[in-house]
């Protein structure tokens, strides 16, 4: 069997995702907990992006990683497994989303510690509570922008991968996060 999709190298020198879904399909669990553990972090950070909610997001990747073990035997690989699983994430959060009825406010205090530098400390603060408009701000997108913007600063994703998570070809993805980006500097002045 020829598998289509490109593996993620593994910063840890650990076998490749292409690997794990292989051994995954043969019944190794500790395989499936390898790939849990590798796309864990940037599926949560997706369902948090969509829902601004922790517990949801959690329940959400939960879900999502359910989901995609029971579907592995019949996961083709014509994207990457880090690709499928975050679309899938995104497609569970809509869902919640859609349960929910509407959206919880963002926190504005969910920036994170402050590093100490006394030297630079008045220009940390600012740069924090611009972190923390910009991520408020990003909320008033569209989702479709919103998603674009945040896979592609924060997961480091591709257009064409961004494009397969939002459902939409990688050119609408690139238009997507251009204009996201550019609505955020208009609301940022």
């Amino acid at each position: 069997r020829r598998v289509l999709f490109r593996s993620l190298e593994p910063m840890d020198g650990g076998p490749s995702d292409e690997e794990l879904v292989e051994r995954a399909r043969a019944g190794d669990e500790a395989a499936l907990g390898k790939l849990v553990e590798r796309h864990h972090p940037a599926a949560f950070r997706v369902a948090v992006s969509m829902l601004r909610d922790d517990d949801a997001a959690q329940d959400v990747v939960q879900d999502a990683f359910i989901k995609a073990f029971r579907a592995l035997p019949g996961f083709r690989g014509d994207a990457a497994f880090r690709t499928w699983i975050l679309t899938i994430t995104a497609n569970e959060a809509r869902g919640a989303f859609r349960k929910r009825g509407r959206r919880k406010e963002s926190n504005l205090d969910d920036v994170g510690p402050v590093p100490t530098d006394e030297k630079g400390l008045d220009e940390q603060v600012v740069l924090a509570q611009e972190a923390a408009r910009a991520r408020s701000l990003l909320e008033e997108l569209p989702e479709k922008q919103k998603l674009s913007v945040s896979l592609r600063i924060e997961e480091g994703l591709s257009f064409r991968e961004i494009g397969e998570i939002i459902g939409s070809s990688e050119g609408a993805a690139r238009v997507n996060y251009f204009h996201g980006i550019r609505r955020l500097r208009e609301l940022m002045e």
